[in-house]
């Protein structure tokens, strides 16, 4: 069923984007990068699904934007790993049909989250032999996929000057920080302004289309340092990213805690559980800021790190479907973008929470956020 937009009565459609929950620091050149990245990825977007295009195609074309970006963790400009290289996680998934794809650890692919869009379209192609076709696919596996069908590029050209700088300065801290093992019997973390876990934002998208229909996904180069072969929650069924015909989401953070919680399957189905009278603002907080919480503490961190981009079809005062964009982060800050057919200009923005308060519970940014401006 169409949903159709205020005061017309052409299709809603809907898309919404984020560069990634973690922190962005206060500066008005990286402000303005970031958000002029977001509103680009909104505005291509949009104008495929005008074209009739389907909400999984217009998640694949608003990551790829992303992805293209310098400033922010994902295709180029991606975080290096240990070794010095770019290696990418990337997921989408149909709300409609529950169909997913996924790469995880690729290298010299300029677009991961096109290559994981075509490991899903794969998945539904009859095989001979009836052999059941992989959700992911991983390294050289991934690399010669991507190979076949022309998306590969030079390694070395996903490498970005500012990456290389950041991978230099905590390379050299990392080594001298194992150089006084050789004097101590413990390692302690080290401790500087602007921390290397904070650079782990992962980008994403969800959608709603011309037709009602719903879509999300996730691309991310994952953590700065991180072993070769690591793979986060990007790629992970579940983790990164969730849609059902009534609800999409998109999730960014720490990966190895948002993949034990998969996160961003848990909010949705505790979202769709809840039915009419949901209080999704209760289910974001109780999620993000006692459930993840909770299991972050139980490994012993004491600083959880998630964000939530959360599109849910929910029903307005005349019983008519309405739908609705949250935001949920317990990071110092995340980065989004939403534009819709009703309100084309898109919108673009870092939302900051609040000092951190002591207690139980996580501290947890949530906003509802309106889709006609």
């Amino acid at each position: 069923m169409e949903i159709p937009s205020e005061n017309s009565g052409s299709p809603l459609r809907i898309i919404a984007v984020h560069g990634g929950a973690g922190f962005h620091a206060r500066s008005q050149l990286s402000d303005a990068e970031i958000k002029k990245a977001l509103r680009m990825s909104c505005a291509r977007a949009l104008t495929v699904l005008t074209r009739g295009e389907k909400a999984l195609q217009g998640v694949v074309e608003a990551i790829t934007v992303l992805e293209d970006e310098e400033c922010l963790n994902a295709g180029y400009g991606s975080n290096l790993t240990l070794s010095g290289n770019v290696e990418c996680d990337a997921s989408v998934m149909d709300g409609n049909t529950g169909d997913f794809g996924a790469v995880g650890a690729v290298r010299g692919v300029k677009n991961p989250v096109a290559l994981a869009h075509e490991v899903l379209q794969h998945s539904r192609l009859p095989d001979p032999l009836g052999r059941i076709p992989p959700l992911l696919l991983v390294s050289a596996g991934a690399e010669d996929f991507a190979r076949i069908r022309g998306l590969t590029c030079p390694p070395e050209s996903m490498i970005a000057p500012r990456a290389t700088l950041e991978w230099q300065k905590w390379k050299a801290l990392l080594e001298d920080a194992q150089a006084a093992t050789t004097q101590a019997s413990t390692l302690a973390p080290i401790s500087c302004a602007g921390g290397l876990r904070d650079r782990q934002d992962t980008v994403g998208a969800v959608v709603l289309d011309g037709a009602s229909l719903t879509a999300a996904g996730v691309s991310s180069g994952g953590l700065l340092l991180k072993h070769p072969g690591r793979i986060g929650e990007a790629a992970i069924y579940g983790a990164g990213c969730w849609a059902t015909p009534h609800i999409a989401c998109s999730v960014s953070g720490a990966g190895e805690y948002i993949t034990r919680t998969a996160l961003a399957r848990i909010v949705c189905e505790a979202v769709e559980a809840a039915g009419d009278d949901r209080d999704t603002h209760s289910i974001l907080n109780t999620i993000l800021g006692e459930q993840f919480h909770r299991a972050c503490l139980q490994r012993g961190e004491t600083s959880p790190q998630a964000g939530v981009l959360l599109l849910v079809k929910e029903l307005d005062d005349d019983g008519h479907q309405k739908p609705r964009l949250w935001c949920a982060f317990t990071t110092e800050s995340m980065a989004i973008g939403y534009a819709s057919s009703s309100s084309p200009k898109p919108s673009a923005m870092i939302l900051r929470r609040p000092a951190r308060t002591s207690g139980t519970s996580a501290s947890v940014y949530i906003a509802a956020l309106p889709l006609h401006h």
